[in-house]
């Protein structure tokens, strides 16, 4: 059998089209979007879904060109009088050509796991579901194209049905609205885009998908396998059943993905008084320098943070405990996985202790205030990062030069009056205002 099957794959298109889909998810990975996986593997497992709206019309094509090799080659009418069944003659074009789908989209897989192995250090169980169900997928796309073209086998075939798949793709979420978990079961890329650090698919999902992927392959395969009108009629039957059975598996709920959370990507891992998510706990170390600094710097204030916390925020509205001795510090991580805008985490960390709970109404402290303060307390110029809005830069630094002119004990009075505020929930009019009210 393995001869054979090396045989097949040396005269059919799967080395090519493996390689075909390994360049296109590649590329696809590292600049169609920019790199969006480099919080973590179930990011990778989610972005290579995603990129199933090209690689999926292309496993299609790919199937309908391997299916017309005997009409090609003026063969067909000659293989179908031998005494060999159709079944056990189709057998090596199905196995090489999922072979090569497979392996395209674990070399794809492989190059993102290389970009992000120094920083990526959890690896849930879940990140095998969802890359088995994405290859799973392609599977079924090019057992399905070489049933078609089988069907049909013209030199259009191919990419129409590649631009047909991609259209189905599109159109499933618009065609299933407002049951947005109907698109769930049979789109395999639907809300696997943007996902968050702390992001996942519930198993249930997952399940429903497998079933209904299976059961596509199945019709596929008895598809290329049959002869006669009757059993391609048949063959329907396992792509009704597995739909019938994936929606019952489904939850009936939109936004399954989207919202979903994994608790356990969320824990904390400390080093000390610094503790960042697991998901990141491979930037502990980057991030626990300069936050001990800024912690030095805290003690200062009477009653200041000993603590700094992740703040483990996750949409849509899972948020961090809020404590008073605890500053919350928003992580962010460049493409390459390794901590962004290190060298401001100090400044990040002093700011963050003038903060006040997210419950708190508006009005308590603005992003200019805790930047003045914050530096202030450092004994240098305000720095804006990203996080907050241009101006607010300006008006922390003008804040700021005006709490450098007072006496130290006054300009103290007024940063320590500030995150009384803050923790209290009490509106003030501005670090340089009157007493909370």
């Amino acid at each position: 059998m393995s001869r054979v099957l090396g045989t097949e794959l040396r005269r059919s298109a799967a080395a090519g089209s493996a390689l075909i889909l390994a360049v296109v998810g590649v590329l696809l990975l590292f600049f169609a979007e920019g790199i969006g996986f480099a919080d973590g593997w179930m990011q990778l497992a989610m972005s290579q879904r995603l990129f199933l709206a090209v690689l999926w019309p292309l496993a299609l094509a790919a199937g309908a060109w391997q299916a017309r090799r005997e009409s090609r080659s003026k063969v067909a009418e000659l293989f179908a009088s031998t005494p060999l069944p159709v079944a056990r003659r189709s057998v090596p074009a199905l196995a090489v050509m999922a072979l090569a789908v497979v392996a395209a989209y674990l070399a794809m897989s492989l190059a993102g796991a290389i970009w992000i192995f120094g920083t990526a250090t959890y690896l849930p169980a879940s990140f095998f579901t969802v890359m088995a169900v994405g290859a799973l997928a392609l599977v079924g796309a090019v057992w399905f194209g070489l049933a078609v073209g089988r069907l049909l086998p013209s030199p259009v075939t191919a990419p129409a049905l590649s631009i047909a798949g991609l259209g189905l793709l599109l159109l499933i979420p618009a065609l299933t609205r407002p049951h947005g978990w109907l698109a769930l079961v049979f789109s395999p890329i639907y809300e696997m885009n943007m996902p968050g650090a702390y992001a996942t698919v519930p198993g249930r999902v997952s399940l429903a998908q497998t079933l209904w992927m299976i059961a596509l392959a199945a019709t596929a395969v008895l598809l290329f396998t049959s002869t006669g009108w009757r059993p391609r009629v048949a063959a329907l039957l396992p792509v009704v059943l597995g739909a019938a059975l994936a929606i019952t598996v489904m939850p009936h709920q939109n936004r399954q993905v989207t919202d979903a959370v994994d608790p356990v990507a969320r824990e904390l891992v400390c080093d000390g008084p610094v503790c960042v998510s697991r998901v990141h706990q491979g930037l502990l170390a980057e991030v626990a320098g300069p936050a001990k600094e800024g912690l030095t710097v805290l003690a200062k204030l009477p009653g200041g943070p000993t603590r700094v916390h992740e703040d483990t925020y996750a949409y849509p509205d899972t948020f961090p405990a809020f404590e008073a001795d605890v500053v919350l510090l928003t992580m962010k991580v460049t493409p390459s996985g390794h901590l962004a805008d290190e060298e401001h985490v100090t400044g990040e960390v002093v700011a963050g202790a003038f903060s006040s709970a997210r419950e708190c109404e508006a009005g308590f402290t603005s992003p200019a205030e805790r930047l003045a303060a914050g530096y202030w307390l450092l004994g240098q110029a305000p720095v804006s990062t990203d996080d907050y809005d241009p101006d607010a830069g300006d008006e922390a630094v003008r804040l700021w030069e005006q709490l450098r002119q007072l006496p130290e004990a006054e300009a103290m009075n007024r940063v320590v009056a500030l995150r009384k505020a803050a923790l209290a929930c009490q509106v003030r009019d501005g670090l340089f205002g009157g007493s909370p009210r």
